[in-house]
């Protein structure tokens, strides 16, 4: 296999050396060259061409986020970004994936701990992961939304909830969900629930964004919500989500149980806890993302009643949950991203 030339960017001489030395464990990979900051790593990437960029966010002269706009316009490749734990390092680190970054690994709250076999085994997969996206994929952004825009339709707790729609994604998932969840209308009769695989608090930083860009209300999901037409609610980092029915309403749980598909939350645990309720029309939907997650939840909403649907190959920026959902045939409509939404708004009859 040919070694996947990487540039490394931090302002930190001490991460730089870190994350080289962590990178060249591998012998998949090769670090071809270190910048400094966003300038610094702008010239580097037209010197020395590298497959893929680590970049920090906070650098002098030149941020992260910054150097990450330019790059995603004037030479796409892809880029993974270093995130610190803090609410604004989440806040950032969504700002990257909606502009393009393909993933993110989040540093360790202790510099030393980057060296831990958890953390090189994560950053290996990453970027050999990250290597393979497709970063050109198109998307279709709508302008933030204003306060008057929102929330028109006041829904009583108990409104009968007749439409609930499953989303499954992971790589890619927070700049595709963009191109989806703010094209929904503020009156949809349909209650979306939403599990993007990500860590504690970068849930609800995506949650937030989403909130601000779109007519429908966007939340980080809470244990025992009720679920109300007009409302999404993304699965918080590490915790499962399934939906119960108790009485005319149905809630939210939040659980800790095992991790399935390796992943919590998981999409095959929200769309299989819904398969098993009598719900009047239920919509599953997979988009981009590594692996297998979500494909048999997909069947189960399918032999259940409901309507499937996935995103196409050319609009993933990694085709490998749909793809797994298609194999299984349990996918009723293929569709681009671009389409997604208009396809959820035909499901939930609107």
């Amino acid at each position: 296999m040919k070694k996947l030339n990487v540039l490394v960017v931090d302002d930190s001489a001490f991460m730089r050396k870190v994350i080289t030395d962590i990178i060249e464990d591998n012998s998949d990979l090769r670090v071809v060259g270190t910048a400094k900051n966003g300038q610094e790593a702008l010239e580097k990437i037209k010197e020395l061409s590298p497959t893929i960029v680590t970049m920090d966010v906070e650098m002098p002269i030149m941020d992260g986020i910054t150097a990450l706009k330019v790059i995603m316009k004037e030479m796409p490749l892809p880029v993974l970004m270093l995130s610190s734990l803090t609410k604004e390092g989440a806040d950032a680190t969504v700002r990257a994936l909606e502009l393009g970054a393909v993933d993110f690994i989040t540093k360790p709250s202790s510099i030393f701990k980057m060296n831990t076999e958890d953390m090189k085994l994560q950053l290996h997969e990453k970027l050999k992961m990250a290597s393979k996206a497709n970063v050109k994929s198109k998307h279709v952004f709508k302008p933030e939304v204003t306060a008057s825009d929102k929330k028109v339709f006041n829904f009583k707790a108990d409104a009968n909830v007749n439409n609930i729609v499953a989303i499954g994604t992971s790589t890619g998932g927070p700049r595709a969900l963009q191109s989806i969840i703010p094209f929904l209308p503020k009156n949809i009769p349909a209650s979306i629930l939403i599990v993007q695989h990500m860590p504690p608090g970068f849930t609800k930083s995506l949650a937030e964004r989403l909130n601000s860009l779109s007519e429908i209300t966007v939340k980080e999901a809470e244990e025992d919500d009720i679920l109300l037409p007009a409302h999404a609610y993304v699965a918080p980092g590490d915790r499962h989500m399934k939906v119960i029915k108790n009485g005319n309403v149905f809630r939210i749980k939040l659980t800790t149980d095992q991790p399935m598909t390796g992943h919590r939350p998981s999409v095959d645990y929200m769309m299989n806890s819904l398969a098993q309720l009598q719900i009047k029309n239920l919509t599953g939907v997979i988009m981009t993302g590594m692996g297998s997650d979500g494909a048999e939840g997909m069947r189960n909403i399918k032999l259940s009643g409901g309507i499937t649907i996935a995103q196409s190959e050319e609009s993933c920026v990694v085709y490998g949950m749909p793809k797994s959902a298609v194999n299984l045939g349990c996918v009723d409509i293929l569709v681009s991203l671009e389409g997604i939404a208009e396809s959820i708004i035909k499901a939930v009859g609107v």
